[in-house]
Parts: structure tokens; sequence; C-alpha cells
């Protein structure tokens, strides 16, 4: 992006290495089930972070990065809130104690972060070396999209979890919580507890979710640092976004399809991006920011009925 991209690079991981420790060493020390106002406040704390490393790069980089950062922001948060739904069916079907469910989330978006920071560097070096690659993107997306706007439900088979099945494979995990602690000692042998298990289960959620996210940023800019950085701030936000609104998420029910359709919105700006019918990225941040806009008011003016009642 510039000559000071290293630089921007280094400094960019302090500052987000020193927010985590701030975040798990001061402010979340000691364990406890957060609350409303606490999951509001740190909502806001990660947007307003976000705005202003925002408008930083207005004042270093211009106004196109600028809004290029603020586009991807926007739609790797919209997308995020999928990821509210299946954490809540992760913990309630592991039956995790609302006190250790942060950190569980703290750990899980840690190893999130290393895991897409290696997606986008894959990504980034497919696009600049095969540059037709671009347009698998841009249909992965628009299927991906498809479907989402089809297959309205959130199912996921834990009993058969994949990563569950292959952790039981190389270490033993008891039946019973041990506070917060992934490990535990029993009969002089080092077992996991489920708290181990479900945070396995989070991270395999996530590289799920990132195999959508991650085209969907290339999508809106190329630049790796800018597709890192707005995932990072949207990823952090994440926690703080899921105990806020986990409660009731199942409100905006058009939600779903508005996600749906900003799939398949990035998936055609994709496939556009090297022809004369380029979507410029100021018309796509308007055109997302009402998609979102509208599947919200929608679900609030036509409420979802009850399927128990007649």
């Amino acid at each position: 992006m510039t000559e000071f991209s290293f630089v921007w690079w280094f400094g960019f991981t302090l500052f987000i290495v020193a927010l985590m420790a701030l975040d798990l060493g001061v402010f979340h020390r000691r364990d406890h089930a957060v609350g409303l106002g606490e999951a509001l406040t740190w909502s806001a704390v990660w947007i307003v972070l976000a705005l202003l490393f925002n408008g930083w790069l207005y004042y270093k980089a211009g106004a196109m990065v600028a809004t290029e950062f603020f586009t991807g922001y926007i739609v790797e948060k919209s997308l995020s809130i999928d990821n509210v739904f299946v954490f809540a069916m992760i913990f309630t079907y592991f039956a995790v104690p609302a006190a250790y469910q942060h950190k569980v989330l703290f750990w899980g978006i840690c190893s999130a972060l290393v895991m897409r920071c290696i997606m986008i560097w894959v990504g980034s070096a497919l696009l600049q070396n095969f540059s037709w690659i671009i347009y698998i993107f841009g249909a992965f997306l628009i299927i991906t999209g498809i479907k989402m706007l089809v297959y309205q439900g959130h199912s996921i088979d834990l009993a058969n979890n994949p990563a569950i099945k292959l952790l039981k494979r190389f270490i033993p995990v008891g039946d019973t919580y041990c506070g917060s602690s992934f490990f535990r000692r029993e009969n002089g042998r080092l077992i996991a507890t489920p708290l181990l298990v479900v945070l396995v289960t989070v991270e395999f959620s996530d590289l799920i979710f990132a195999v959508d996210s991650i085209p969907a940023i290339f999508a809106i800019t190329d630049d790796p640092f800018i597709v890192y950085t707005s995932n990072v701030f949207a990823m952090l936000g994440l926690r703080s976004l899921y105990f806020a609104i986990a409660g009731i998420i199942g409100i905006f029910h058009y939600l779903k399809y508005g996600l749906g359709l900003i799939l398949v919105f990035v998936g055609i700006k994709m496939i556009l991006a090297h022809t004369s019918y380029k979507i410029d990225t100021m018309l796509a941040m308007g055109i997302i920011c009402s998609i979102l806009i509208l599947s919200v008011v929608a679900s609030l003016l036509w409420p979802q009925r009850n399927k128990n009642t007649q």
C-alpha cells in the first residue's frame, strides 16, 4: 500500500496485542457473566476504535483507502452476526456456564485472527499470481449467498463435529467443567475439560465462516493490510456483540436474507472488478448499508410469527 507498509503492520500488531492483553489481564481478569450494559459498552469501545483507525487511515493514506477499510469493516461486521447464532448454539449444547463464555470467545477469536491472517496472505498471493481466481472467488460468494437466501437455518451437528473427533483422538476428555480451565489432572494424567471441546468447536466454526468472509473482503480491496485490519476490528468486537444481542438476535429474522444479498452483491462486484462495469467502492458501501438497514427494519415491521401460536 505504501513504502511504510511494514511499519504499519508492526505497529498495528503491537496495538492489537496491547489491547488484548489489557482486555484479558485487567478488565476480564476474573471470570464473570458479561451483562448487557458491559457488552454494550465494549461494543461501543471497539466500534469507536475502528472509526478512529479509519480516520487515521484517511489522514495517512487518503479517502480511497479509508473508504475501502470502512466498507470492508461493515461487510465483516455484518457477516460476523451469523457467528452469534452459532456461538449461542454451541454454548447451549455444551451447557457452558455464563461466567466462562467470555474466556472461550477470547481465546477462540485470538486463534481465529491467526488463521485469518494466514488465509488473507494466501488469498492475496493467489490473486497476485493468478488473477483469474478472482472469478472463482466471486462465483463462490454468489453461490454461498444464494444458499443463504434459500436455506434458512442454523442447525449444526455438534455430536459429529470433525474437530471434536480429532481432538479426542489425541487427548482424553473429561465429563465435567473445572472452573475456567481447559485442562485438569485426573489420577495423575492430564485430560481436557469440556471447555476445551467448546473452544475447538468455536475455532472450527469460525474457520468455516472465514471461507465466506475472506473472499468477500477481497471484493472490496486487494490490499492485505486493509483486509486484515478490517477483519481484526470486526472480530475483536464479536465477543461483545455476542453478549449484547445473543438473546434478541432471533427478532431480526430477515437479517439472514440481507446477509445473503450482501454476499451475492460482493460476488458480482468481484467478478466485475476488471471490467468497464466496475462498481465504485463508495457506491458499494451505500448498497451494503442499505441492505442491512432494510433487513433490520423489515424484521421490526413484520415480526416472525410464533409457530406455536395459531
